[in-house]
């Protein structure tokens, strides 16, 4: 197939790069880096530059696009006018899908677990409650909205805190917590928020797996099998590479000053196993990030 990628230099395109190139015939879109895209055909522009990117629709003809650029987490989205995350995160993504819907494409698009109201359980199913408390969260849940108000052939992903070990210059909360292990030096990390963490590399193989299969108009929760908070995921991380646990320093959100408390996003993947995709287990994923060191 012809897989058009936005955001092919981010932490997750990088690896959906990596993944689906030799599969399929790929266009993997970047604007301010350039990430691995260098080494796969690619266009550089701006998805707010929607003349530039229905030339790309009518010149390479998609069949599915993967919808992953966006101001991508809480702490971006509130450095930035909220008309301009609105724009990046809803208007494009709107237009994204109409492009999609005129072009006979399929359009993925990830979202977030923060979409969630984090107060209501845990291995939340995806009809739980949706309350997104940050600028972020609710403008993935409005580009949701706008895909399903545009067309039906669609999947919603819903993301889970996603880890891994960045790809030139990307960087996540797990990178940052295995840089500072390795080098001796201790890690505050949350107690009291739990997620059903997914390494990056899982993600692009369970995506890639979901292209190959009859679906469409569904929003399925893309995540791990464990409920972990981010202390529990350094305790693994630990275990498996041999890091000091004493460098793991315990916190709460509250002693961290977050402006987001959001205690159980945690998500169901029932959906996701029904189509046969299942991940590996946190441990199993960590095993395989750390084989070079």
């Amino acid at each position: 197939m012809k897989i058009l990628i936005t955001g092919g230099s981010g932490t997750l395109g990088q690896y959906l790069n990596l993944e689906l190139n030799g599969k399929h015939d790929i266009l993997t879109q970047f604007n301010s880096n350039l990430g691995n895209c260098g080494s796969f055909n690619s266009v550089n522009l701006s998805i707010e530059n929607y003349s530039k990117l229905e030339k790309v629709f009518l010149s390479f003809k998609p069949d599915v696009v993967i919808h992953t650029a966006s101001i991508s987490n809480a702490e971006k989205a509130d450095r930035l006018a909220a008309d301009m995350v609105y724009d990046i995160n809803v208007n494009a993504t709107q237009y994204i899908a109409e492009l999609c819907d005129r072009y006979n494409a399929k359009l993925i698009y990830t979202s977030s677990d923060l979409v969630y109201a984090g107060y209501r359980g845990s291995m939340l199913k995806e009809d739980s409650k949706l309350i997104p408390v940050s600028l972020y969260a609710e403008t993935k849940l409005m580009g949701e909205v706008k895909i399903q108000q545009t067309f039906g052939n669609y999947i919603v992903l819903r993301m889970a805190l996603m880890y891994g070990l960045g790809l030139n210059h990307s960087r996540n909360h797990f990178h940052f917590m295995f840089d500072e292990l390795r080098n001796g030096n201790t890690v505050k990390l949350f107690t009291d928020q739990y997620r059903t963490p997914l390494a990056l590399k899982e993600a692009a193989r369970m995506i890639s797996e979901l292209i190959e299969k009859n679906i469409s108009g569904e929003v399925i929760n893309l995540g791990g099998s464990d409920r972990l908070s981010r202390y529990e995921l350094g305790e693994i991380l630990c275990e498996e590479v041999g890091f000091d646990k004493n460098l793991l320093i315990a916190t709460t959100m509250d002693e961290a000053g977050i402006p987001y408390k959001v205690a159980d996003v945690s998500m169901n993947t029932e959906t996701l196993n029904s189509y046969g995709v299942k991940p590996m287990s946190a441990r199993e994923s960590i095993r395989e990030i750390i084989k070079p060191f």
